[in-house]
């Protein structure tokens, strides 16, 4: 049974840095793109970035470019989002999701939608205030 649990999040003043961890575990698939989503109060779920599962290849959103990293650790079957410079609009639940399959754009990743995705995490908190 495919599963994500994230971990990480917490309360953090602007300007800080936290580090979200999604572990991955029951899947079978050879090629997928696990993607960090959020979900501020009253908004939309919206993507933050994703990575392949070679880990070759990443996207981000406008707005965390220059201040988000994703990466992966194949051995562990984990998937990191190291987040730096950290902003009160910051502020949100955020999601890991496995998508099986990869999307492509004239060579770039596609991170995709929603609902693109096969499976969800529980959610972590990251709240960004002084």
């Amino acid at each position: 049974q495919l599963q994500l649990v994230e971990s990480g999040g917490g309360l953090v003043q602007p300007g800080g840095s936290l580090k979200l961890t999604c572990a991955a575990s029951g899947f079978t698939s050879i090629d997928y793109t696990i993607g960090w989503f959020r979900q501020a109060p009253g908004k939309e779920r919206e993507g933050v970035s994703c990575i392949s599962s070679r880990g070759d290849r990443i996207n981000y959103a406008d707005s965390v470019k220059g201040r988000f990293t994703i990466s992966r650790d194949n051995a562990k079957n984990t998937v990191s989002l190291q987040m730096n410079s950290l902003k009160p609009e910051d502020t949100a639940v955020y999601y890991c999701a496995f998508r099986s399959g990869q999307s492509w754009d004239a060579g770039r990743l596609q991170c995709g939608t929603t609902g693109a995705y096969d499976a969800w995490g529980q959610g972590t908190q990251v709240t960004v205030s002084s």
